[in-house]
């Protein structure tokens, strides 16, 4: 089954989910976090590009918690983009998550019983270099009880950046 044709449910197509999209950016060895575009959770691109369009010496980092779902960790890389999707069974629903298996060239199983447990997806090492092996990352993934954003704020601790990606997101 291509993941091309998955669309958001009807009830969340074409309108703002909620969640939130923010930027963890790291440069002269500080993080500092900015909000990215409403837009970023129901549009892969254009979190890409927004992320792109920053401009900065150092790291950047996208954490999309996407409407209390799922969340995706997308990083800028030289010659390309670096994904992380923390459910692919969301791809199902949601357009954002599907656009992340196409750009990863992954392809939903066909059997029905395989798509009952969510796994994550993607570079589970995106973060190693900030302290969050790919082991630790895959096992926070895992932790259903979690909602996205206590995953998103836990990864924040881990990586230094927990206060900023904080500020930012209680100042929604």
């Amino acid at each position: 089954m291509a993941v091309q044709s998955v669309e958001a449910p009807a009830d969340v197509r074409g309108q703002a989910l909620p969640g939130y999209a923010v930027a963890a950016i790291r440069e002269e060895g500080r993080w500092r976090c900015t909000r990215l575009a409403a837009e970023s959770l129901v549009d892969l691109d254009a979190a890409i590009t927004e992320l792109r369009e920053l401009r900065v010496q150092g790291a950047v980092v996208g954490l999309l918690d996407v409407d209390d779902e799922f969340f995706v960790i997308v990083r800028p890389v030289p010659g390309g983009i670096s994904l992380m999707l923390s459910d692919a069974v969301a791809a199902l629903d949601y357009d954002v998550a599907a656009d992340v298996l196409d750009l990863l060239r992954v392809e939903l199983p066909p059997d029905d019983d395989a798509l009952d447990d969510p796994w994550p997806e993607g570079d589970l090492a995106i973060l190693a270099d900030f302290g969050l092996p790919a082991d630790e990352l895959e096992m926070l993934a895992g932790e259903l009880e979690l909602y996205p954003d206590e995953q998103l704020a836990t990864i924040g601790r881990r990586c230094g950046f927990a206060d900023a990606l904080a500020e930012v997101v209680d100042a929604r």
